[in-house]
């Protein structure tokens, strides 16, 4: 069987969540298939990959194309030259496609959280989405709760939706090495102890009543006038940036270096940062899977997360939950964690085993799995 991936989401530079998946997952199957002789692969590129992107015996097609490259180019491409099956891991399926089409899903964030985006891209996303669920001939969700919004909100099949979580980075693991942790604490101006949230700097990240609860510990006497410490942001400018800093402002927890915007933060620069913090803070409203949290727990953070959507199921009992919209909640939360040594190494602990369960190869067999079964019910 030739199967088909779409790999374009694989080359972006600064690859988020979707990005890693794609790149992650096309790599595993790669693995898995090399020694398996009923299964080549196809993948399609609208720019030319850096060598060493994407290893492994596969066709490389790189079809480049300057507007539309999934509906006109791809589409063209299934239209003359079709893989017997084709995956689209993070984007959505070309007009023209095989019948044997599987996508990944990641999440309906879009209705829940319209204002985060411009009109046009409410409109595409609504449609794409709709469309991919319902011409694919299965689809792959990253949770529960992003099956559930599937089959709520667009009214798709249970048994056509399968819940595959994604990965972690086996390779991320705790840093100890003084230096390193002392060289990443110089670069991004830290000075003592810090709470650390990473990801797109967005209102669904619910980082205006972060800063609230982080606020509420000096004004209770929780913190002391003189403590040192600081809740640290790192992540990409999103939507609505600039309410944060006027918040930031508002709340005087830039001018007493209380509050660190690091800007989006080099991957070899996290695994320092993670290890180095007191706790990691993810209070979400609304997450597909939560990568960031998995992430956290691989380099030995404790978490505090958010008890929304598919959070509760990424974090386990390796986290503490609390309310997002409740700011009262999310400041008892920090309070615990910042004076509690012992419920941090707990946390910490528990963080270990509950990453262990997240890996490409187990996330790259299921969908293998499925990409079988979709080839043998079609036959």
């Amino acid at each position: 069987m030739l199967i088909g991936i779409d790999a374009s989401r694989t080359t972006v530079a600064r690859r988020t969540g979707t990005e890693n998946y794609a790149l992650r997952l096309t790599r595993e199957l790669l693995a898995l298939g090399h020694d398996r002789a009923e299964y080549r692969f196809r993948l399609y590129f609208n720019h030319a990959p850096s060598p060493g992107l994407v290893d492994g015996h596969a066709e490389r097609r790189v079809i480049p194309f300057p507007r539309l490259w999934t509906h006109l180019r791809l589409s063209w491409e299934m239209a003359t030259r079709p893989p017997d099956l084709l995956f689209v891991p993070a984007h959505v399926l070309p007009l023209i496609h095989p019948r044997r089409s599987v996508v990944t899903v990641h999440d309906l964030g879009y209705l829940y959280y319209p204002e985060a985006h411009t009109r046009f891209q409410n409109a595409y996303l609504r449609w794409s989405t709709r469309y991919n669920a319902r011409a694919a001939a299965r689809v792959l969700a990253d949770s529960q709760a992003t099956r559930d919004d599937l089959a709520r909100h667009y009214h798709i099949p249970a048994g056509k939706i399968v819940v595959v979580y994604p990965g972690r980075d086996e390779g991320l693991a705790p840093v100890t090495d003084p230096a390193a942790l002392s060289t990443v604490r110089t670069r991004y101006g830290l000075a003592g102890r810090y709470l650390l949230h990473v990801g797109t700097l967005q209102p669904r990240k619910n980082l205006i009543r972060l800063l609230h609860a982080f606020a509420s510990l000096f004004a209770s006497g929780i913190e002391p006038p003189s403590s040192d410490l600081q809740l640290v942001i790192t992540g990409k400018k999103g939507w609505l940036y600039d309410d944060l800093l006027a918040e930031i402002q508002k709340l005087d927890l830039a001018a007493k270096g209380r509050v660190v915007l690091t800007g989006y933060v080099p991957d070899d620069d996290l695994p320092a940062l993670l290890s180095g913090a007191l706790a990691f803070v993810f209070p979400s409203l609304y997450e597909g899977f939560g990568f960031p949290v998995v992430e956290a727990m691989s380099c030995g953070a404790p978490v505090v997360c958010s008890n929304a959507s598919s959070l509760p199921e990424v974090a386990g009992d390796a986290a503490l939950l609390v309310d997002p919209t409740d700011v009262a909640s999310l400041a008892a939360a920090l309070a615990r964690v910042a004076a509690d040594e012992g419920l941090r190494n707990d946390l910490r602990e528990r963080g270990f085993r509950q990453a262990s369960r997240f890996s490409w190869r187990q996330c790259a067999q299921q969908v293998l799995e499925v990409l079988e079964e979709v080839g043998r019910e079609l036959d």
